[in-house]
């Protein structure tokens, strides 16, 4: 097996970009004592909402963990040693409490000492929870009862495609499990001759795609594809009983259960694959089937979907999206394109969705038409159904009331553009029905479903509780949070809604959950997760409004170190950690929500541990890129991008806590892009610091973040977004950052390799550090502190001494 190629590419590079391999370097000690510190717990609250299970969590891991052997295949990074997701895409666990919501009763969970387990699900009727557990070479499911008493229930789960490889039956007694195929034997090793040249043929299929990681490229990266991936689907008992194999060996993608627990929905990948898209692009094959694993319908049989329109909205030919309607007891449910995936095409509607029971036999119904890309339906009965769409060049968003019973006719609700934070009417509440399948909330009198939003205004956000009726009109509040608390509801404990169960914070409370009545009254807490950072608590945080120069008002969360007086200390050394973002409406792109009531603690690399070294740091201050009236953001893009910037740097100066002197910059993936683009086309700044970033725009040429047109397309526009085309320009000191095995589309490490030559070629003054294994996201302890010292040394270097006065000319 080629593993060397396929994961040992951040050592390749280090040496040639540093000029050496080099020891990592601690963080400074207060920034290490708080990495040090376990997270807070995760919480999984039980479908009945009596019980919450209490989930501790890793802390980072350790460089030598990422960097065991992974192999990269088809988009996924996987273990080849146990058959699952890669280190750096799992979050692990490592202890088990279950909490008695009403008494406050904690039970803690027997594991063995030294166990890790990932992606918990409760039982349908809420008695057990499964998990999937590391044990020694393989991965296990296991379940524990309320008792606490956790044990094996299936060896050798194949969790090498996402999420959890298991299934609750609905009645929760037993589960459905992909486990590894036990006769695939040993992958041949490949032969280091070569078996011939590898070949890709476009002739007569036009695809454009976008650029992706950790794709196939050859034989011998299919065959150790299907290796992995492939898995035999198995139904187990929970009590007594042994394992019974469902159908045969396949790539089974995904598998869900209906709720009556007759039918099984899978998907399953098929040959031919492909070099240029990852593995949800290759052929698959949509299937009803019984539990015993007999076919009763295909419902699409798909090919390689490798030539779709570039547009964000495209989407495949036939069905898609497919599941089980979630009131009933076996209906399928898909969607269909009516403009053949192209959303360019002018047509009255764009999706359509349909519905059909079981046995399958009859005619499909049309449920609704969509005027733009179907999105998602919540359920709630024959009644009400909520039917939501989306068009991504206008960002808008559409509702629809529909009657499942009564098919075809639908209801708008409502219009919106769905980045207004103002006016978002939040979400219905679901909750679990007795088959485990995520149902809508209705009021007693069946008038209104209940909903939660999250109540964003200038002065902060309130999440509320709401009555939100089935015919449409006005919303009626029932609760809302109060300064100065963020605390949002998270379930509802009785068929009124009059207890809540809620999760609460402030700028000085960290999140702990809540039982309160919606009437009022003080609430009772459920859990007691600690600060996790007290050496935090004394930074100083504020929300600043300032206007950019065309008056559109912005905002940004100001910190400054804890102890700091600006009379007495005067101006600091300022950062500015932002990433951009795309807008069609200024009114939207202008709206300012107050984060004073939310509770911040630094964690991984994040910006805000350069206040422990005397920094002070804007964070994340907008940056939007506006194109109204159907104009194209990106085309203003370096115009809008210095505007935003210069009233960031002008509002800090005139609060007098920024030095305009003494401002540095920085940002990660399309901040690092932002970053580079700032100092090649002002002067605002002493330093830049940019992680894993794209800063060559011909290497995403079908289209990057929020910009769907493709190179040939708006040819003028890549380049002036690029600084690469502007690296000559760049004079301010900047630290590129960047994860040797980034796993992001469109952020390749090439990206920072030749944007370094560039620099470099041009006389800048530069810092390139590659991350050994890292992906775009940095993982690994070592890794952490190390570039959190990176960022501190450049600081400290460029930014943080006084500028020097200029020279007084000679007379």
């Amino acid at each position: 097996m080629r593993l060397a190629s396929l994961w040992l590419i951040g050592v390749a590079f280090a040496g040639a970009a540093r000029g050496g391999a080099a020891d990592y370097h601690k963080a400074p000690a207060a920034i290490a004592k708080i990495l040090e510190t376990p997270p807070t717990p995760a919480v999984a609250i039980s479908p009945d909402r009596k019980i919450i299970a209490l989930l501790g969590r890793e802390n980072l891991p350790t460089i030598a963990a990422l960097s065991k052997p992974i192999l990269r295949l088809a988009g996924y990074r996987i273990d080849p040693v146990t058959n699952g997701q890669a280190e750096v895409r799992t979050t692990w666990s490592n202890t088990l409490t279950l909490l008695d919501v009403s008494t406050g009763h904690e039970t803690p969970v027997a594991l063995p000492a030294g166990v890790r387990f990932a992606t918990p699900g409760w039982s349908p009727d809420g008695k057990r929870l499964a998990f999937v557990v590391q044990v020694a070479d393989q991965l296990a499911v296991w379940t524990t009862g309320l008792d606490g008493i956790a044990k094996p229930l299936v060896e050798h789960a194949n969790a090498a495609f996402e999420g959890a490889p298991f299934a609750w039956l609905p009645d929760s007694s037993g589960l459905i499990v992909r486990t590894v195929d036990a006769g695939r034997g040993v992958l041949p090793v490949a032969e280091s001759k070569p078996e011939g040249p590898v070949v890709q043929d476009g002739t007569g299929r036009r695809g454009a795609t976008r650029t992706y990681e950790d794709l196939l490229r050859d034989n011998a990266d299919e065959r150790a594809f299907e290796h992995f991936f492939g898995g035999q689907l198995v139904r187990v008992p929970i009590r007594g009983g042994v394992a019974t194999p469902i159908g045969a060996v396949a790539l089974w993608k995904s598998f869900s259960i209906s709720p009556n627990g007759s039918y099984l929905l899978t998907e399953r990948l098929k040959r031919p694959y492909s070099y240029l898209v990852p593995a949800d692009f290759f052929p698959t094959e949509i299937v009803v089937a019984t539990l015993d694993g007999r076919p009763v319908k295909t419902l699409v049989d798909r090919p390689l979907a490798d030539n779709l329109p570039v547009d964000f909205d495209a989407t495949v030919k036939g069905p898609r999206k497919a599941e089980w309607r979630a009131d009933v007891p076996a209906t399928l449910v898909w969607a269909e394109a009516l403009d053949g995936g192209d959303p360019k095409a002018q047509v009255p509607f764009h999706d359509r969705i349909l519905m059909q029971a079981a046995p399958f036999d009859g005619a499909a119904t049309t449920l609704a038409d969509m005027t733009s890309r179907f999105d998602q339906v919540v359920w709630g009965d024959d009644r009400f159904a909520l039917l939501v769409d989306r068009e991504w060049k206008t960002r808008t968003e559409h509702r629809y009331a529909v009657a499942p019973g009564n098919p075809g006719p639908t209801h708008l609700l409502l219009t919106r553009n769905y980045q207004d934070q103002y006016g978002d009417p939040g979400e219905p509440v679901t909750e679990r029905n007795t088959a485990g399948r995520q149902v809508m909330r209705f009021t007693p009198d069946h008038q209104a479903v209940f909903a939660i939003g999250e109540g964003a205004t200038k002065t902060g956000a309130f999440p509320f509780l709401a009555r939100m009726p089935i015919s449409g009109g006005v919303q009626t509040i029932m609760w809302r949070a109060k300064s100065p608390y963020y605390e949002r509801v998270v379930s509802l404990l009785d068929m009124t809604g009059v207890n809540i169960l809620t999760r609460r914070e402030s700028a000085t409370e960290p999140p702990n959950y809540f039982v309160r009545k919606v009437s009022g009254g003080a609430p009772r807490a459920v859990t007691h997760s600690p600060d996790p950072a007290p050496m935090f608590a004394a930074v100083k945080r504020r929300t600043i409004a300032y206007q950019r120069a065309d008056g559109l008002p912005l905002a940004g969360t100001l910190y400054t170190p804890a102890g700091y007086d600006p009379k007495r200390d005067g101006p600091l050394p300022t950062l500015l950690w932002a990433y951009p973002a795309e807008f069609t409406d200024a009114s939207v792109a202008g709206q300012i929500v107050d984060q004073g009531n939310r509770f911040t603690r630094p964690r991984g690399v994040s910006p805000l541990f350069l206040l422990t070294q005397g920094y002070a740091v804007l964070d994340n201050p907008a940056m939007p890129i506006i194109g109204e009236n159907g104009a194209e953001p990106n085309d203003t893009y370096v115009k809008q991008l210095v505007a935003d910037a210069e009233a960031g740097v002008d509002a800090v100066v005139k609060l007098g806590i920024g030095d305009p002197g003494r401002m540095a910059v920085g940002g990660h993936s399309y901040g690092a892009f932002m970053t580079a683009n700032l100092l090649a086309h002002t002067a605002l700044f002493r330093a830049g610091i940019a992680r894993s970033g794209a800063y060559n725009r011909t290497l995403t040429p079908f289209g990057f973040q929020a910009e769907q047109r493709t190179y040939w397309q708006a040819m003028p526009t890549y380049t002036e977004m690029s600084p690469f085309t502007f690296a000559d320009r760049i004079k301010t000191p900047i630290l590129l950052i960047h994860g040797a095995a980034d796993d992001n589309p469109g952020t390749f490490p090439i990206q920072s390799e030749r944007m370094y030559a560039a620099l470099k070629g041009n006389g800048a003054t530069v810092r390139y550090v590659i991350l050994p294994n890292e992906p775009h996201n940095y993982r690994a302890m070592e890794s952490t502190q190390e570039t959190l010292w990176q960022m501190t040394d450049w600081l400290d270097r460029y930014a943080k001494p006084p500028k020097p006065a200029p020279a007084t000319p000679a007379h």
